[in-house]
């Protein structure tokens, strides 16, 4: 084979050169991702040279020594950098090979035509060479594919950490470094924003976010794969939660909660905002927000602006503590059976608009019994059910025991001002007080 080759050098040098012209013509008519990345005299090139080693390594495959691949793989990673597709650059080495193969038969045929036989043990070392070209020029490709991918989605991954925290850590400041994140990430200066954030499960496990990939920042539509007209989401995991950025468009908010629950997730949605440079405070508000969300027997993703006195109580850690005290801590100070009774018939009661027949309904007790727990609650509590500001104070006391996660412990020491005294029943009797 390397005799055959020698002495049709010069012709098969002239055919290659005639078979990259044509290989280049057909690959910019046909291929228009070529088209748009290389001219001509470029790919014409590249093409040339490829056609040349691919000849090169027949003579050192006839000689039992390996295929120089070394410039297969630079190829393989420099179209992956600048994002030519895989299938195109095959595609054009396939080609190159069956010109090659023509441009050898040709240049032996018009040299001695007696002496094609003797060529033909070559087609299977050719296209081994070609195989082994063409596999270097795919493994490099996609190494460099997975490194170029994995630095894009760190950079995503800043970008939308530089509008979660409003900017924080930058150099610039926060609008212009917000901005300037919003172009990179193809977002609009003026648009329909929100942030959602999900909660780990009981283990601590961040959950992953809906969508083909738990990428650390990618954009997935709100009806998952192929749903282009849903809003665009940005998942990002972080230290404190995945969190999703979403460009809302014309969806309602409530679109969120339609993305979220298939997944059973509990998370929590900050409210609509109008620039990207908004969206730290919809993001401080999410998170707010997820610590409203109920764990069972209400919807698992919670908006912020329906849970706006819970999530007051939330963002007031000490007032809350404080809340429950004055209000509850006679019931808090019950034994852990009747303060669980009272609470559940409060909780119930609110839950009902205030009506005690449905709370005894959804409680499976009679009425009376309900009447009767409430009674005494007013009772030790100092606060009338029938009074609009004491049934503030009763709901937003309650909601601060349901976000402790549990009641006071029963030897917490009383308040000043509400003394408990324990009667021959064993019920707590809350001191009369003077009224103002």
């Amino acid at each position: 084979m390397e005799r055959i080759i020698e002495e049709i050098r010069e012709d098969l040098t002239r055919r290659i050169a005639v078979a990259a012209d044509r290989l280049a013509d057909r690959t910019l008519a046909e291929d228009p991702a070529y088209a748009a990345l290389l001219g001509r005299a470029e790919l014409r090139e590249r093409i040339h040279h490829n056609l040349h080693q691919a000849v090169e390594g027949l003579v050192r495959s006839s000689r039992g020594l390996p295929v120089e691949l070394a410039d297969a793989r630079a190829a393989g990673a420099l179209r992956a950098e600048q994002g030519l597709p895989l299938a195109s650059v095959l595609r054009t080495y396939r080609r190159g090979g069956r010109l090659l193969w023509q441009s050898l038969t040709e240049a032996v045929t018009a040299h001695d035509r007696t002496e094609l036989p003797r060529l033909l043990p070559g087609a299977a070392a050719l296209w081994d060479v070609l195989e082994q070209t063409t596999d270097a020029v795919t493994e490099s490709y996609r190494r460099a594919e997975a490194a170029h991918g994995d630095r894009n989605r760190e950079r995503r991954a800043a970008l939308l950490d530089v509008l979660l925290d409003g900017g924080a850590g930058t150099d610039e400041p926060s609008a212009e470094a917000t901005g300037a994140a919003a172009v990179q990430l193809g977002l609009p200066e003026r648009g329909r924003f929100a942030v959602v954030v999900l909660a780990g499960d009981r283990s601590g496990t961040p959950a992953a976010p809906p969508g083909p990939t738990a990428a650390p920042a990618s954009a997935v539509p709100a009806g998952g794969p192929g749903a282009a007209s849903g809003p665009r989401v940005w998942w990002r995991i972080r230290a404190d939660g995945e969190t999703g950025l979403v460009e809302l468009g014309h969806h309602p908010l409530e679109s969120v909660r339609e993305l979220l629950a298939p997944f059973g997730l509990r998370a929590g949605v900050g409210p609509v905002v109008g620039t990207p440079a908004e969206v730290a405070r919809s993001h401080r508000l999410a998170a707010l927000a997820l610590r409203t969300a109920p764990e069972s027997g209400g919807p698992l993703t919670t908006l912020l602006d329906e849970r706006l006195p819970a999530a007051l109580i939330a963002a007031q850690a000490e007032l809350a503590g404080r809340l429950r005290q004055v209000v509850l801590g006679p019931v808090l100070a019950l034994p852990a059976e009747d303060r669980r009774t009272l609470l559940t018939t409060l909780g119930t009661w609110l839950n009902c608009q205030g009506s005690t027949t449905y709370a005894a309904q959804r409680l499976y007790c009679h009425r009376n019994t309900v009447s009767n727990r409430l009674r005494r609650l007013e009772q030790l509590t100092g606060r009338s059910l029938s009074d609009p500001r004491h049934v503030v104070e009763l709901a937003l006391a309650h909601s601060a025991v349901l976000q402790r996660g549990a009641a006071e412990p029963a030897t917490r020491p009383a308040l000043p001002d509400q003394r408990v005294s324990q009667t021959p029943g064993g019920t707590a009797r809350r001191s009369p007080r003077r009224r103002a």
